[in-house]
């Protein structure tokens, strides 16, 4: 009886906690390169508890039938110099299982790393992102104007992401819209997302980089393209430009709030030349 009430009270505080959970949100994609990692995820964990279940189903009935007790006390056990058959089977489904894995995973890399199926006839939307001590700069050249720690993209509209670090490596993550991406001080990265759902989601540096790396986070937030390019047009009639010196101090460590500036960065402060500059890359 205790060892009843023991298991059903586990059970329903198990059940307690896992109602009270936010979902996972690597696993609630809003844009096409994070729903195929999504979806690689998914396949990982069923592949991974398809082999569990059959393994312990084995090992609970071979532990059941051979049990010692179902044998007369004289019994010996033959002699036995190996099977072929079972050989290749305890070999060869792991590799089998290797092997689909691997397909998986390299077909949904290169989809990641390329713009985001559906969107290759548009024009992407490019946004620097270079982070610094413990901040993130969003420069926006083609549109003139720069935030820190706050970016605003366009849905339905590809984006490409081009990144750099004023300081340590850092990771670029934003885990509902896809995959991270390293940001380094000498050359520039790329990384192509998309939203197709409106919304606000948030992005963060994934990579340790010094004591305030936990804060070191910024919010995301996808609109239809109009509203998008209303909130340009207000940046450029309200906010105050961003001179060198202004830029100078955010580069200095510290946590700051977000800001909005027109102009950017780029032209005074460039980022590293060419995608993969750097070390003769």
């Amino acid at each position: 009886m205790k060892t009843k009430l023991a298991f059903y009270s586990l059970v329903i505080s198990i059940f307690a906690v896992l109602a009270g959970c936010e979902p996972v949100m690597v696993l609630d994609p809003k844009g096409p390169q994070a729903e195929t990692t999504a979806n690689v995820i998914w396949i990982s964990i069923a592949t991974m508890a398809f082999v569990v279940v059959v393994v312990f189903g084995m090992m609970a009935y071979i532990v059941f039938k051979y049990r010692a007790s179902r044998q007369s006390p004289d019994y010996e056990p033959p002699h036995i110099e190996g099977n072929h058959l079972v050989e290749s089977i305890i070999v060869g489904i792991p590799v089998l299982i290797i092997i689909f894995l691997s397909i998986v995973t390299v077909k949904s890399t290169y989809e990641v790393e390329a713009t985001p199926k559906g969107y290759e006839d548009q024009k992407p939307l490019i946004v620097y992102a270079s982070s610094s001590d413990w901040k993130w700069h969003f420069s926006y050249p083609e549109e003139n104007i720069e935030t820190v720690n706050y970016l605003y993209i366009p849905t339905d509209r590809p984006i490409e992401f081009r990144l750099y670090s004023y300081g340590p490596i850092t990771s670029f993550w934003i885990p509902q819209l896809g995959g991270q991406k390293y940001a380094m001080s000498d050359m520039v990265t790329k990384l192509h997302l998309a939203a197709t759902v409106p919304g606000e989601y948030m992005g963060r540096n994934a990579n340790f980089s010094g004591k305030g790396f936990a804060e070191n986070i910024f919010e995301v937030k996808a609109m239809p393209e109009s509203e998008f390019d209303k909130w340009v047009e207000d940046v450029k009639s309200t906010a105050a430009p961003l001179s060198e010196e202004k830029f100078k101090e955010l580069l200095e460590p510290g946590h700051l709030g977000q800001m909005t500036f027109s102009g950017t960065h780029l032209k005074f402060l460039p980022p590293p030349e060419g995608e993969h500059g750097g070390h003769n890359h």
